[in-house]
């Protein structure tokens, strides 16, 4: 049978397992981690991934300081995911599990990331706390840093060894001075299980109910101790893999559900100047090319007649127009090409290797080297190419039917403006591979300082990650106009018109008049000229030494305190094939290059002033290559007037210095469009990096109390309020914000950065420039409520066990962003999608049961996001009789977007193997067990790409369905 040697208690043994983090410790009984904000109960599992729990009972260190504790000293509020958590969901991917922490929001899922295809953020799985940014969440694996996936810092979870993760920590609080800089909102921390021992084995398939969204997962882990437990070798092999989902194939999203300006609206007839509703199309887009301009707008292009070869040609039918959208008419067929071809689901393809070899040199002193690599093959589908009334076509274009010929003659007109969703082009994407090598090469032991046993550590790690990012389907700008110019040759042929002039150019004509016409040929020449690509090399050093022991005795107890230095170089370099860089639809890939050093010295005291009262104070100086030197300090206490209940509070000064991406970024470009005017504008978004960035300040505190009651010894309950406020924010603005300060508040900063030209005498955007800077500031305020509850069966039934509940619940109060330009932006109790006033909701919470008896273990769990708005700044729901609408006070006539509440569950059994006892466990688990729908949340006005998305928040709405979970483990 598997077992694992006993974990250090309060962490002075020569491995704790929380590796440079000492946390605080606290008993732990039964079967579930009953984990109270920061009076963490953490559960002891008996291998990695194992839902059987080991009988005996030993002590967990949890905490958010590096300084090691009996007890509920924590001041800093700390979330705990135990092993008996995760076995019971068996995730696919550890970050989506992770995600249903409710202080957790707004994350970068592989799914939400579909749109980074020129950022090449495509498939990251990466982890957002208090919905304050992914950059300013610090993530750790064993209280080390590792290396991000992209320019931008971000941590892929998927990295990390997951079948070897027993808990995961979230220090919900800032953390700078004990952690470093990015913990401005707090620190994910993921606990390894490095002291296991014997071999486990895990498969597991999954689907939804609909047959879609398959994945398939293996992990193997083998543990094996040698020279009477000195040696201690550890390995860990992982391959999961999900075709995808690449279109939304979903009933929900098939009703035309948008926000456009309203067509009906003046500024004195009192009708809302935004309006919500179904039954909403494009009015300006057809699959087979529509006429948007001169005497014959409305006039469309159908299916190619084989006995002609000419496209049909029909009359849309409008509806109601505004700008780029209409309500009615033919809106269904506006969508037919367009509507959800976006993935709903992503496909990877992982795999992971880690080892780890640890040899105890003295029985005080152990030596240790880990390695890991992982390798993630993504493909999102991004969308069906569009051009929205944008595509010019001559009127001796060769495609064109004889009937619109002669009528443009008639007409006098020598070219007309067409808007296509292109059918009969493929579907858009990335395809992006990243490889991640890791290894950490170190020494843990104790040495007696003070008269005292003191734990140190000392480690050197290294992390590279080498992301290739390559598009599909993907279409040269140039070659697409030269194919779309076909005109008909002196010997009666279909050719370029560039051809007649160059006939050894290679273009090959394109028909895009009509559907069912595009050759293979003519998609080859648009699309085989390469693919937009960029190779990336990220690398991250990292060298630290720290220590943390006990200085003097008082009465109360020991003076505990940490301190250390850490040296840490973040560098980027890569390589873009110089064709790459600019004239396509997606991607013009720039190579990003800089590098950066910090230095770090760091102290940490933990002082019991009396028996009810602690404190705990921490300091950090921190200096950056870049911008120089900064200070990070915190102050927290515990106080705890009777056994009953304990207050706590915090103080801290964080920081967060910019990333690779923010400082270095070569200046991307992306495509996308923006309303201007009423008219949708499609332009480039050119996005670089600023050296000059200074770090942000945050001020951070929280206070809170922990009730533990006698009467009720199996009850834990927590509730803790937070304020965070940035200073000297990095951020960049939302191309529709640069926009809409520029046209409509008359911002000159931001005019400047749109760069305009006059195409037929009408001006139109091509280019907006961003690029992050430091802004006035950021305030985040909320509320942490976690309770946890075991019921004692056996008082009532014999051997009947113990029925474990808890509840996790994140009240966000305040979200405001203000950049000093403009309007503030309130995002708190918001529940929208894509636009740049995104979330997060007013509530989510999660709440769990588990009960475990014999060999059968049984889970429940509800998810729910509570009702919100779609904007909460400057939005006024009104129907009728509104007042006059302004950018300060947007009428629109809906500004509720429903809550919603999901159950999974999941059951287990145990049995034999021959002489192996409970070596294996069949699981079988639900996901969203009711196969409710998610609730529709309306994108738009703007953007070139928002009917091609599933018009939900995916963050907080579950997108596939029902969904069904099978594994296997066995253990020996």
């Amino acid at each position: 049978m598997a077992t694992r040697k006993g974990l250090s208690v309060g962490g002075k043994g020569p491995d704790s397992d929380t590796g440079s983090g000492r946390l605080n410790a606290i008993h732990v009984t039964g079967f579930l981690a009953l984990l109270g904000a920061g009076t963490a109960v953490a559960q002891q599992d008996g291998a990695p991934g194992a839902g059987s729990p080991d009988p005996e009972v030993e002590e967990v260190v949890v905490s958010g300081t590096r300084i090691a504790h009996t007890g509920y000293d924590a001041p800093t509020p700390v979330s705990v995911l135990g092993g008996t958590d995760i076995a019971a969901a068996a995730p696919e991917n550890l970050a989506d599990f992770v995600n249903t922490l409710p202080s957790i929001s707004n994350s970068t899922t592989a799914a939400n990331s579909t749109v980074s295809l020129s950022g090449g953020g495509a498939g990251i799985n990466a982890l957002n706390l208090r919905s304050l940014g992914v950059s300013r969440t610090l993530v750790l694996l064993d209280g080390r840093r590792s290396v991000g996936s992209t320019d931008s810092g971000a941590i892929d979870i998927n990295t990390f060894p997951q079948a070897l993760v027993q808990r995961v920590e979230v220090v919900n609080g800032g953390a700078s001075a004990a952690y470093g800089s990015d913990a401005v909102s707090g620190v994910v921390n993921f606990i390894l299980n490095k002291d296991f021992e014997g071999f486990e084995f895990t498969a597991e398939y999954g689907e939804t109910t609909y047959g879609d969204g398959e994945n398939r997962k293996f992990t193997a882990t083998a543990g094996l101790s040698l020279m009477d437990d000195r040696l201690h070798v550890l390995f860990n092999a992982e391959y999961s893999d999900t075709p995808g989902i690449p279109t939304v194939p979903r009933d929900w999203n098939k009703t035309g559900f948008f926000q456009i300006d309203n067509p009906y609206y003046t500024p004195t007839n009192g009708q809302p100047e935004r309006y919500i509703g179904h039954g909403i199309g494009p009015s300006q887009v057809t699959p087979g090319g529509l006429i948007t301009s001169g005497s014959l707008r409305g006039t469309y292009f159908g299916l190619i007649d084989p006995a002609t070869g000419e496209a049909t040609v029909h009359q849309l039918v409008y509806g109601d127009v505004s700008g780029p959208w209409m309500i009615g008419g033919d809106w269904q067929y506006t969508l037919s090409n367009y509507e959800g071809t976006t993935s709903l689901l992503p496909a990877a393809e992982r795999e992971g290797y880690f080892t780890r070899v640890g040899f105890d040199i003295t029985p005080d002193i152990e030596l240790f080297g880990q390695l890991s690599f992982n390798r993630n093959d993504s493909r999102n589908w991004y969308m069906q190419p569009a051009n929205i009334g944008d595509v010019t076509i001559q009127a001796d274009n060769a495609f064109l039917p004889q009937s619109i010929r002669d009528a443009l003659a008639e007409a006098g007109e020598t070219s007309f403006r067409m808007g296509t969703t292109n059918a009969g082009m493929p579907v858009s994407g990335a395809h992006n591979t990243r490889e991640v090598l890791r290894y950490v090469l170190g020494a843990i032991g104790e040495l007696e300082l003070f008269d005292e046993f003191w734990t140190w550590e000392a480690y050197y790690q290294k992390g590279v990650s080498k992301p290739h990012e390559e598009l599909f389907a993907t279409w040269n700008n140039e070659r697409v106009a030269l194919a779309t110019d076909a005109v008909f040759a002196p010997d009666g042929s279909i050719v370029c018109r560039s051809t007649l002039t160059d006939p050894d150019n290679g273009c090959v004509p394109l028909n895009r008049i009509g559907i069912g016409g595009m050759t293979q040929e003519a998609l080859d020449y648009i699309f085989t000229d390469g693919q937009p690509a960029r190779d990336q090399e990220i690398t991250q050093e990292v060298a630290a030494l720290n220590f943390s022991g006990d200085l003097l005795d008082m009465p109360a107890g020991p003076v505990s305190a940490a301190f250390g230095f850490e040296w840490r170089k973040e560098a980027i370099d890569g390589y873009v094939d110089p064709r790459y860089n600019s004239g396509w639809l997606y991607g013009n890939y720039q190579a990003n290059r800089g590098s950066y050093t910090v230095r770090e010295l760091f102290t940490e005291f933990a002082i019991p002033l009396t028996d009810s009262l602690d404190i705990n104070l921490a300091g950090r100086a921190t200096d950056y290559s870049t911008s120089g030197s900064v200070q990070t300090w915190k102050f927290g206490a515990t106080f705890s007037p009777v056994d009953d209940i304990k207050f706590r509070g915090t103080v801290s000064r964080d920081i967060r210095a910019a990333n690779l991406g923010e400082l270095f970024q070569a200046g991307t470009s992306r495509s996308n469009s923006v309303i201007v005017n009423g008219q949708p504008d499609a332009f480039f978004l050119n996005i670089s990096g600023n050296p000059n960035v200074k770090p942000e300040i945050a001020d951070n505190w929280s206070v809170g109390a922990v009730f533990t009651p006698d009467f009720l010894p199996d009850l834990s309950l927590a509730v803790d309020y937070y304020d965070i406020r940035i200073k000297d924010a990095i951020g960049t603005l939302h191309q529709q914000q640069v926009v809409d300060l520029c046209y409509i508040q008359n911002v000159q900063q931001q005019c400047d950065n749109i760069i305009t030209s006059v195409v037929n005498g009408v001006e139109q955007i091509d280019t907006i420039l961003v690029s992050p800077f430091n802004f006035a500031k950021h305030r985040s305020r909320g509320m942490d409520i976690e309770a946890s509850y075991t019921v004692p069966l056996d008082n009532w039934f014999a051997n009947a066990g113990d029925l474990s509940l808890r509840g996790m619940f994140t009240h966000y109060i305040e979200n405001t962003v203000d950049t000093g330009i403009g309007l503030p932006l309130k995002t708190a109790g918001t529940n929208g999608a894509y636009a740049a006033d995104f979330g997060p909701p007013s509530w989510l919470y999660r709440l769990s049961a588990f009960y475990a008896v014999d060999r059968w273990a049984f889970s429940v769990v509800g998810r729910g996001v509570s009702s919100g708005r779609y904007n909460d700044n400057s939005f006024i729901e009104c129907s009728s009789n509104c007042p006059p609408s302004t950018p300060e006070a947007i009428t629109i006539n809906r500004n509720h977007i429903d809550g919603a509440f999901y159950v999974d569950t999941s059951i287990s059994y145990a049995f034999d193997l021959g002489r192996f006892q409970d070596a294996a466990e069949v699981q079988f688990s639900v996901y969203n067990l009711l196969n409710k729908d998610p609730v529709l949340v309306a994108n738009g006005p703007s953007g070139r790409s928002t009917p091609a998305f599933p018009q939900v928040t995916r963050d907080y709405y579950d997108v596939l369905g029902r969904t069904f979970r099978l594994s296997l483990r066995l253990q020996f």
